[in-house]
């Protein structure tokens, strides 16, 4: 499953600083389609993921019925990307 979409950095504070795109929620609908065949636990789906040049994998998170996709800090750093900038992400989940 393919899908693409424009979304805001957001920035959780924890015992870290993490940094999420929120995933749209037409795109989630899609997605909770085939979480039953992609998750391999509490609810994370495997993906493959694009912003800017840069290609990365990682895993959706579960929050408040929808997904949030971690941005690592390979991806944000080199591309100077902070809370609140807009991005374009081409994700697939990885069945």
């Amino acid at each position: 499953m393919y899908v693409t979409f424009v979304g805001h950095v957001i920035e959780w504070r924890g015992p870290a600083p993490f940094y999420f795109v929120r995933v749209p929620e037409d795109e989630c609908a899609g997605i909770q389609e085939v979480a039953s065949a992609a998750t391999y636990g509490w609810g994370v789906i495997p993906v493959s993921a694009r912003i800017g040049e840069i290609d990365f994998s990682t895993s959706l998170f579960p929050k408040d019925g929808g997904y949030l996709l971690p941005i690592k800090n390979a991806v944000r750093k080199p591309q100077n990307l902070s809370a609140g900038d807009e991005v374009t992400v081409e994700m697939t989940v990885r069945l």
